[in-house]
């Protein structure tokens, strides 16, 4: 939770996925990919090498690592740019960016944290219907937290609202 919650504040229970508790197991070994409201890209690496850094242990052998990549860009709409520095990217860009990288880690489950908050409207549509079909044709579970009731209803799960 980064720090953020009150001093004092406590919980209960486990997080179970896929029957397996990852309640108490390092970040990195839960299988769990999150999406950002701000795409967090390395600056410092290409659009490729963004997209190669989330790539799934599994996907061995840099001609298969290669096509990988292609094959994500491509699904993104975004042929052509894999030699591309990030900072060229538009919001939306960097976005489908940021979520096939999340996908190629081959997680179990994905978070979405206002994924959709930072695009301006005409993109945001766009956008959320490429992100909300990239994760249900991966057949993984999402959480998307959002403030949005658009955003909330185009996922087409159920909505719990906090107050």
């Amino acid at each position: 939770m980064g720090g953020h919650l009150p001093a004092g504040f406590t919980m209960t229970g486990r997080v179970i996925l896929n029957g397996r508790d990852v309640t108490h197991l390092p970040a990195e070994a839960r299988g769990i990919g999150i999406m950002f409201q701000q795409a967090v890209l390395f600056p410092h690496l290409s659009v490729a090498d963004n997209l190669r850094f989330g790539l799934a242990p599994a996907i061995r052998g840099r001609a298969v690592r290669r096509t990988a990549i292609a094959e994500a860009l491509a699904q993104a709409g975004l042929a052509g740019m894999a030699g591309r520095d990030p900072a060229t990217l538009s919001g939306g860009q960097r976005a489908r960016v940021a979520l096939m990288r999340t996908l190629l880690a081959r997680p179990q489950a994905v978070l979405l944290d206002e994924p959709f908050s930072a695009l301006d409207p005409a993109r945001r549509q766009d956008i959320r219907r490429f992100v909300l079909t990239a994760i249900r044709d991966s057949g993984i579970p999402a959480l998307l937290v959002t403030h949005d009731l658009q955003d909330a209803e185009a996922a087409g799960g159920p909505v719990v609202a906090l107050t």
